[in-house]
Parts: C-alpha cells; structure tokens; sequence
C-alpha cells in the first residue's frame, strides 16, 4: 500500500509518499483499491496544524474515494466485491489502498469515471446539508454562494438549478464565463468588486434568503447583513484562517476574535437563523447521510449532479495538488489518481 503522508505541520512540501503492508477488512469493513481520492480544503487546513481533528503526525488525511472493491470483511456482505464504488473514508483517503465501513460504501454511477465519483461524497453531501437539508432553500428564493467556482460551490449551483432557485455567486472574473454556463445567474468578482454592495443592488436593497460562507470570520459578519427577513447563514468552514499572517493556531484566534456573536433576541427580532456544517462529524448519523446520498447519486443518473473535475495529480503529488488548491486555482474539483 502507498500512502500519501502529512509529516508535520507546514507547507505543501510536509507532504511525503510512504509505503506499508496492505490493510485486511475487519468485521464490516470492505477494502478498496483507489482509483481516485478527493482533495479538500479541511485536508490543507489539517496540514497547518488549523483542523483539531487532526492532532498528531504523521497522518493521512482524506475523505472520500472512489475504486474497486477487492475484499470483505467476514460481517460485510460478500456482494460488494468486485463492484465500483464511492465511499466516504473519514481520514486515510490518501492512498491506494483503504479499508471502509459498507454503511459509508455507494456504488459508483456507471457514467462516472473514478476521477469523477470521487468529487462527489464530501463536496455534495456538505452542499446538500447546506442548502436543502438545513438551509431548506426553495424556487422562490435567492441563494448566495461564496467561492462559486469551488468544489462545494459547484455541487450547490448544481443542487440550486435544481430546486429552481435565483443563484448569485462571488468568484474571480475567470471563473464567471464557466459559471454562467453551469447556471449560476450572477456572478460578483469578490477581488474587485464590493460584493456585499453588490448583493443588495442585484436584490433590490431586499437581500438573499441563505448564505453559503466557508470563510470564517470577519466575513460571517458581511454575510449576515445581507440576509433579508426568514433568511438563513449557513457556515460550513474557516478557509479564511489560511490567509492569516499571523502564525500557527493565533490563525484561527485571530478569526475567533473578529466572528459574530449571534444574540437570540437580535435573531428573533430580524426572523433569522444561523447554523453550521461540519461533515466529518456526522459519521455516527450513517442512516441519515446515507440518505442524502442516495438522493445525490439518484441525481447523478437523472442528470443534474455533473461533478467538475478541474484536475488530477499523481499520489506523489499530493503537495502539488495542496498547493494548486490552497491558491484557489481550480475551478472544481481536485483528485488525486493513485
């Protein structure tokens, strides 16, 4: 088995290849050999030493995977073998080679490509939390979604032109033109414009009725000032910490220090809800995400799930693949092919 390593905390070159014996199956567990592995945010984060649920080193982060099943566990049921699937890895997606609980195991849609079914679990299932589980949105609603041209930004233009909501978005100018063409109605340049001035103007002074904000801080603040009456802030992680000059966890301090504190008497008054979403603690409500992904694959064979890949990168490359993603040049998803 290889293994793509976080070493310590640092840069993208604290990332290293190792190899091991390959991991048995145990009770309900199936293994799978990866084909492809996804690349999130929370997986850079971890690397800085910013996500507390990665505490010691070396460690291998990942979330979700797609590949071949190859063997089960003595519980699980033999059926799973030699079947395609995505799966949900909590950590250890990394590699070429992971063992899985069945109850986080889905079998792949035959018109993705391993690349493909591997941008699915973590980036629609955190969207469809957002924005139809928590964040109820409807046809007759305006969504605002932050870093549009992301990989949960683009799993929620899909999920929003498919409720048939009205769909605004901040992004880079180069991204605009691709998000057009996905769905998104309009599209604000977050590096130049004033996008919560730009928001009230495309509303009509109104404002939207959900927020996406992955950003942390100050900006939680600017999203909840746009929100118009029943409108709801969903939070979903603190990507602005990387930013940060300061050094190591005063990162997320300085975040903390300049977040909103939400008052319930300010939230009655105004009709407002605020929630957050952290995906990686959800793995004791299986039945309940299994669900959701249920729905999200179902969406895939009816044709309004199109998961984006923006590129892949060899295992080896794991520190590449961080560092493209860290600079926000992906459009989409970012895979690593073992």
């Amino acid at each position: 088995m290889r293994q793509a390593v976080i070493t310590g905390v640092g840069g993208p070159e604290r990332m290293a290849l190792r190899e091991g014996p390959d991991p048995t199956p145990r009770g309900r567990e199936v293994r799978i050999q990866v084909r492809a592995a996804g690349v999130n945010f929370a997986d850079i984060l971890a690397r800085k030493g910013l996500y507390p649920d990665v505490s010691r080193f070396p460690a291998v982060v990942g979330y979700e995977v797609s590949g071949v099943v190859d063997a089960v566990g003595p519980e699980a049921d033999p059926r799973w073998e030699g079947r395609d699937v995505v799966g949900l890895t909590h950590f250890g997606g990394y590699a070429d080679t992971v063992c899985v609980p069945q109850e986080q195991v889905f079998e792949k849609p035959s018109r993705l490509s391993h690349a493909e079914g591997a941008a699915i679990p973590v980036t629609y299932l955190a969207a469809w939390q957002l924005m139809v589980v928590m964040g109820s949105l409807s046809a007759d609603e305006t969504v605002l979604i932050h870093n549009a041209g992301g990989g949960v930004g683009l799993a929620a233009v899909d999920i929003g032109r498919h409720v048939g909501a009205r769909m605004i978005g901040t992004a880079s100018a180069r991204k605009h033109a691709f998000l057009a063409e996905r769905g998104l109605h309009e599209a604000i340049d977050y590096t130049t414009q004033d996008w919560p001035q730009e928001v009230m103007r495309l509303t009509g002074g109104r404002g939207v009725e959900l927020v996406l904000d992955p950003f942390g801080g100050r900006h939680w603040k600017q999203s909840y000032r746009v929100l118009r009456a029943s409108g709801r802030l969903g939070m979903f992680s603190v990507a602005g910490s990387v930013s940060s000059r300061l050094p190591g966890k005063l990162k997320l301090l300085g975040l903390v220090a300049r977040q909103p504190l939400f008052n319930p008497i300010p939230l009655m008054n105004r009709n407002l809800g605020v929630f957050g979403v952290n995906l990686g603690h959800l793995f004791t409500e299986g039945e309940k995400v299994r669900g959701w992904a249920n729905a999200i694959l179902q969406g895939v064979d009816d044709g309004w799930v199109r998961p984006h890949v923006d590129r892949t990168f060899p295992l080896a490359d794991a520190g590449a693949a961080h560092a493209y993603l860290e600079g926000r040049h992906n459009t989409g998803k970012v895979v690593l092919v073992p």
